[in-house]
């Protein structure tokens, strides 16, 4: 995973902004009061040379000395005009910049940088972020207490101890992933501490079970290529703040996937169920779900009425499943909801009903023979095309089947907002 630089973690506050404009505003005023003894040198230099060494001439009212005091003068003020204007753009740079001025006080990142590990990185333009990735580490270090961000992808850590966490309370994003963490080596609590953790990355780690108890404001759980079979009951329990839940590439099984253990998810919209071992259509899962994806199961079929209680799904990933029109009920996918729906390398026969609504349909790489205008077109649909029921239908793929060219001249004349099919 590429780094995140957490833009605006730092600016510096008003009080040091105020300051700094009356220390620069003082200086140029000390300077231009000390203008009388202002060192020559270069050009400077040499005019007053020139003039002290040349005869007066007519054109010449002031003595050498004075004009050489004029022209020091005047150069002078050219400057302070000159340092008072990158002044004020100084600040005005630094205002703009300023996303919230009080975020990280000048003591704090004081603090944050004398306490950076040793083992890490901590940039001084970025005091919130504690780069710790790739450094072989086999154990978290003591992390400062003003970090927001921290990465510990590619290491060695096998233990999440509450210990090197006990600071780093203000946490927002911890990147895990690519480690040897185990759930027996996560000890109790080491999550639950960190009570502002928005972001958490554990994938490609040795974990069984959801880590348990969770951070109450987590938002984006992230859990992929791991080893989970279970999801105990209740670890999902007070978490509405939870939007996207991955758990891609884990041995999950359908008595692991129910609505008791869904059970909290109440603002749920994306779940990553992708190559687990499931065979049927996962249980509970919350209403507001609107991302789905369950591409390499081994899913045969969808009860009827599976999708009543998702009235928001937009999107439905079932690619890779062992699906045939037999296992799909007839108007199972005409959902005005639905967006995306894909169901390449399955083992279908025949074009599933669609709703007016789709934009894009994936069939690609099964056995369909042949395609049908009546057979694909939603029904009430043909002499309404102009119409707000009209068949939204921009991109068909249908390569990777039995299906021989020319595509049929009323398919064409259904999806008349069709950009691109696939044969």
């Amino acid at each position: 995973m590429s780094k995140v630089w957490p833009w605006g973690s730092y600016t510096a506050n008003n009080s040091n902004l105020i300051r700094l404009c009356l220390l620069m505003h003082v200086w140029t005023r000390k300077k231009e009061g000390e203008t009388a003894d202002w060192t020559q040198t270069g050009e400077e230099s040499r005019r007053t040379k020139r003039l002290t060494t040349s005869p007066t001439t007519e054109t010449d009212t002031l003595p050498p000395p004075a004009q050489t005091k004029i022209s020091s003068m005047t150069e002078m003020s050219r400057l302070n005009l000159t340092m008072e204007w990158l002044m004020v753009a100084f600040v005005a740079l630094l205002l703009a910049s300023q996303v919230r001025s009080d975020e990280v006080p000048y003591e704090h990142m004081i603090s944050q940088l004398q306490a950076c590990p040793k083992e890490c990185h901590c940039p001084p333009s970025f005091p919130n972020a504690v780069y710790c990735d790739n450094k072989g580490l086999k154990r978290i270090p003591v992390i400062p207490p003003y970090t927001w961000y921290l990465y510990l992808q590619n290491n060695l850590i096998d233990v999440l101890s509450t210990d090197a966490l006990r600071n780093a309370t203000q946490l927002r994003w911890i990147n895990l992933n690519r480690n040897k963490i185990t759930s027996e080596g996560l000890e109790v609590d080491a999550l639950k501490a960190m009570s502002n953790l928005v972001h958490l990355y554990m994938e490609d780690n040795l974990l069984t079970s959801i880590p348990s108890p969770l951070p109450v404001k987590l938002e984006q759980l992230r859990l992929s290529r791991n080893r989970i079979s279970k999801i105990p009951a209740g670890v999902f329990s007070g978490m509405d703040h939870l939007t996207l839940l991955d758990l891609q590439s884990n041995k999950l099984q359908d008595d692991a996937v129910t609505e008791v253990s869904l059970k909290g998810l109440n603002n749920l919209i994306q779940i990553n169920l992708a190559k687990n071992q499931l065979n049927s259509m996962p249980l509970g899962l919350p209403h507001t779900t609107t991302q789905i994806f369950l591409d390499g199961n081994n899913i045969e079929k969808i009860p009827v009425e599976y999708f009543k209680g998702l009235p928001k799904v937009a999107s439905l990933r079932l690619n890779r499943n062992k699906l045939a029109n037999g296992g799909i009920p007839k108007n199972v996918f005409n959902l005005s909801s639905i967006l995306d729906l894909q169901l390449s390398h399955n083992q279908l026969t025949e074009v599933p009903v669609i709703s007016s609504g789709l934009e894009h349909l994936h069939l690609d790489h099964n056995k369909i023979k042949s395609v049908n205008s009546s057979d694909i077109c939603p029904p009430d649909t043909l002499d309404d095309y102009l119409g707000e029921n009209s068949p939204r239908l921009r991109y068909l793929r249908l390569d990777g089947n039995e299906i021989k060219p020319p595509i049929p001249r009323e398919l064409m004349m259904c999806f008349r907002l069709l950009r691109a099919i696939v044969i």
